[in-house]
């Protein structure tokens, strides 16, 4: 039997809540910590004047020892105060990165995965930003503050795990109600072509069990059955409060899996780190 450790954590672009700083060298100290073989992060800085230039996803793998990883940019250019992105000219669109690219680019934000595994092969997914704004809470700013909603992902990875190849994906959806239900179901849909076991991870906007509910739900009565191959059968692997990281009392940071036996969970935790808003999620498996 062998111990795969997997976490996913909103970094929220490796800011410290006690002082408001992020910088390269506390962001290391604090994914060193995990001591995970595939990490899902999501709040990703890249080349940002505010988190210090850094390449956050290689900080990252390099913290963990990780040799494969990809950085998938939602937006590029840098946050205005208020009003959302302003873009790069010199990088309109949106780019995956890796281990070649380190140090390329203009300044851009997104999501990124971190494997000590060898990955096989890359793959990822786009959906639009949902046409809203919502009143949320930002950090660094009194009451609430509009904010746009921005494209969102998800990152595929299949790794060559210790007996034959599975599945990772990551994932920050939309925290506008509807649309990441929505992400989230089509998230399952669309990886029924990869190889099993699979392992779904990531800050779904999504509290408590209505992820459960939105993929890991049977075909209802009267709909046209789908061949077995594609039908979801997701089910969540830890069910532990994650936010907010000074006291948590909601779950928005999830681990799911498909095609792992019902014993395959060995623990989980809750880790808070020096930085975010948000305490990673750790799920350990016994493959």
């Amino acid at each position: 039997m062998t111990v795969l450790r997997v976490a996913t954590f909103n970094l929220l672009h490796g800011m410290a809540l006690d002082d408001g700083t992020a910088g390269p060298d506390r962001l290391a100290e604090a994914l060193a910590a995990l001591d995970a073989d595939i990490v899902a992060l999501q709040e990703v800085d890249r080349h940002q004047e505010r988190s210090g230039g850094a390449d956050q996803a290689a900080v990252a793998a390099r913290a963990l020892g990780a040799a494969d990883w990809r950085f998938l940019a939602s937006v590029h250019g840098v946050p205005a105060p208020v009003s959302g992105w302003l873009p790069d000219p010199g990088e309109p669109e949106r780019h995956v990165y890796g281990p070649a690219q380190d140090g390329t680019g203009g300044p851009s934000y997104g999501i990124a995965l971190v494997s000590r595994l060898p990955v096989l092969r890359w793959r990822a997914r786009r959906f639009p930003a949902a046409p809203l704004s919502l009143p949320l809470r930002v950090q660094g700013r009194p009451g609430l503050t509009r904010v746009p909603d921005e494209p969102r992902a998800v990152l595929a990875a299949v790794v060559d795990g210790p007996h034959g190849p599975l599945t990772v994906l990551a994932a920050h959806l939309s925290f506008v109600p509807g649309w990441n239900v929505s992400q989230l179901s089509r998230v399952g849909r669309s990886s029924a072509d990869l190889p099993q076991p699979k392992l779904l991870l990531g800050d779904f906007n999504l509290p408590g069990r209505i992820p459960q509910a939105v993929v890991g739900r049977r075909p209802e009565r009267g709909t046209p059955a789908r061949p077995r191959r594609h039908r979801v059968r997701w089910r969540s692997l830890a069910r532990v409060p994650t936010y907010p990281s000074y006291r948590p009392r909601v779950q928005f940071d999830h681990v799911f899996g498909h095609g792992l036996g019902p014993d395959a969970v060995r623990r989980t935790e809750v880790v808070r780190l020096g930085v975010s808003d948000h305490c990673a999620l750790v799920v350990e498996l016994d493959l």
